[in-house]
């Protein structure tokens, strides 16, 4: 059975062309607390800038601190900055426990960080790099920050995710690709679908500790360095740059500044009309509808014209489906459940 956390437009008034600073106009952040993984970088930079500018206290756990701090001198001098690696366990326990042990509650979690594009690569767990650190990664800090989370009395957590996990739904006979055979785009694809089955997850365990979860798709930002193989050649066959090296942004089509694209993780981290509405998927500063998935053969011409369609398919909000995911990251990350 589905479960569509009326995943139905809500009227936000808000456009695909809105900056993340323009969709926290109004919103009073001061006393609370936010985290934000790959806060230093391309959309979650923008969205430290907001969430600093309407007055929250932010967090931003970085691979190399000293980078990140160079990165965000150009917002504030009191944004603070610690170490965290996605992709290795115990970094990531190691900023959980430091933060949890600071006493602070967490009112607002973006996990922002990401890989993209990368051939099979495994960790030392042999875990499938995509899906262990877009998405095993971040759900162990969740489950390591829930103390904090629920400290807050109404926490937010933000998964970005993408248009891309209409590419693959969970494999769970093989999901680190030990048989099938691997693209890059089938390891990406399942580990954004993993991103919104983890928004359902955390939405459905999370109501008695007031902490709701969203997923969201920032659009195609690409002058971000989240894609380092994307060749000017690749890039202008995508329709994301024009012959004269030129970023094509074009909002409504998906083709967005990093300020635009951050625009909707800052929107469902903050907007309160959002409370009661966990679990959904947004995109374009709204809530996304529910549409039916494309044929494959469609898909992959989607993806090499660059093309973003709208829409969460139902593989991704499936409340069975979200459980199912939950206990196998539980046997995947050891000693992660939630206290």
């Amino acid at each position: 059975m589905t479960t569509q956390f009326r995943q139905q437009p809500i009227g936000s008034g808000f456009t695909a062309a809105h900056s993340a600073l323009e969709v926290v106009a109004g919103i009073d952040l001061t006393g609370r607390t936010a985290v934000v993984t790959g806060g230093h970088s391309g959309v979650g930079l923008e969205t430290t800038r907001a969430l600093h500018a309407a007055g929250a206290h932010v967090v931003v756990p970085v691979r190399d601190p000293a980078k990140g701090r160079a990165r965000l001198e150009s917002i504030a001098d009191d944004i603070e900055v610690d170490r965290l690696d996605l992709a290795d366990p115990s970094v990531v326990d190691d900023f959980a426990t430091r933060f949890v042990a600071s006493g602070r509650p967490l009112h607002i979690l973006v996990n922002s960080a990401g890989i993209m594009g990368l051939p099979l690569t495994r960790n030392r767990r042999g875990y499938e790099a995509h899906f262990a650190t877009n998405h095993l990664g971040h759900f162990q800090l969740v489950q390591q920050l829930w103390p904090a989370l629920a400290a807050a009395g109404g926490a937010r957590v933000v998964n970005v995710a993408a248009w891309a996990h209409r590419m693959s739904p969970i494999d769970f006979d093989d999901p680190m690709f030990e048989r099938r055979g691997y693209e890059w785009i089938l390891g990406y694809g399942q580990s954004k679908t993993a991103n919104i089955l983890h928004a359902v997850g955390v939405t459905a365990r999370g109501a008695d500790d007031g902490i709701e979860a969203f997923a969201v798709h920032p659009g195609a930002i690409p002058s971000t360095d989240l894609s380092p193989w994307a060749t000017p050649e690749i890039l202008r066959a995508m329709n994301l740059m024009d012959e004269e090296g030129n970023w094509v942004i074009d909002p409504e089509a998906g083709k967005k500044t990093p300020q635009q694209g951050a625009s909707t993780q800052t929107w469902m981290a903050t907007d309160p009309r959002l409370t009661g509405h966990g679990g959904v998927y947004g995109e374009n500063n709204e809530v996304s509808p529910l549409v039916a998935l494309p044929e494959p053969a469609h898909l992959q011409a989607l993806a090499v014209a660059g093309d973003t369609p709208l829409g969460v398919v139902p593989h991704a909000i499936d409340r069975s489906i979200a459980d199912r995911l939950w206990d196998l990251s539980e046997r995947l990350v050891i000693g992660t459940r939630i206290p």
